[in-house]
């Protein structure tokens, strides 16, 4: 599903909606709303409004858990940080407790270390068994300008990776390494929500949405539920290129 938004503010209501519609049901359901929250600065705003007043009554945030669907591999108070940003936009605010909160444990240093632990909460929050990968109720994705989702930058060896859940991907053009869910993991979800902003990726929302699939040259491509719901929300601004 593909809606096209005339301003960020738009688009963060509805995906605000969407959000309270997914955890409610997922409560009533299964007892709990597990959620994996996207980074960057594309959904600052949108922490902020669930946040607010008018939302933050909606949801049982008691019954909310919360992991990332990937990390820079910065100290967690690092103004890089993904989980900083969660933190002082939604969780603080909110009151989150900290149990509820599954952040990477960038601390250690070890890109590699801190995947594998990662899958290892991951698996033991789920009680996963071997070759098992997770069930989230909703993650959240944003999109850069070169067509990557979380840490799965173009051409790099996480976007082939089939049976890991969690990975450290280094991204030679940032001369860093990444921290990231990888494709099977986030595309076992029940919900994915793509969040895009901005006018400098409208040359790329068209290539991934309409154009051949690339999903090594654009990685975004290759989200696609095997049995959940998939949403576009794009600020008209991102989809001006698109047919």
């Amino acid at each position: 599903m593909i809606k096209i938004f005339a301003d960020a503010e738009q688009l963060n209501r509805f995906a605000a909606e969407k959000f309270v519609e997914i955890a409610v049901e997922a409560v009533e359901k299964n007892g709990s709303c597990v959620v994996a929250l996207a980074g960057g600065s594309t959904p600052k705003a949108f922490y902020q409004l669930l946040a607010s007043e008018k939302y933050k009554n909606e949801i049982d945030w008691t019954k909310t858990i919360f992991f990332f669907g990937d990390e820079r591999n910065v100290a967690p108070d690092s103004d890089e940080s993904n989980f900083r940003m969660a933190n002082e936009n939604l969780f603080a605010p909110l009151k989150i407790n900290d149990a509820n909160i599954f952040r990477w444990q960038t601390e250690l240093k070890d890109a590699k270390k801190i995947a594998g632990d990662y899958e290892d909460s991951i698996k033991a929050f789920f009680a996963l068994f071997e070759k098992e990968f997770p069930k989230f109720d909703l993650i959240l994705l944003g999109m850069g300008d070169d067509g990557h989702t979380a840490s799965l930058f173009p051409h790099t060896e996480a976007l082939r990776e089939k049976d890991k859940i969690a990975v450290a991907n280094p991204v030679g053009k940032l001369n860093t390494t990444r921290l990231t869910l990888t494709f099977p993991a986030i595309n076992n979800a029940r919900n994915v929500i793509f969040l895009v902003k901005g006018a400098d990726k409208a040359a790329t929302v068209r290539a991934v949405l309409q154009e051949d699939l690339q999903p090594e040259k654009f990685p975004s491509q290759a989200i696609s539920p095997t049995n959940g719901e998939l949403w576009w929300l794009i600020e008209k601004d991102a989809a001006r290129f698109l047919q």
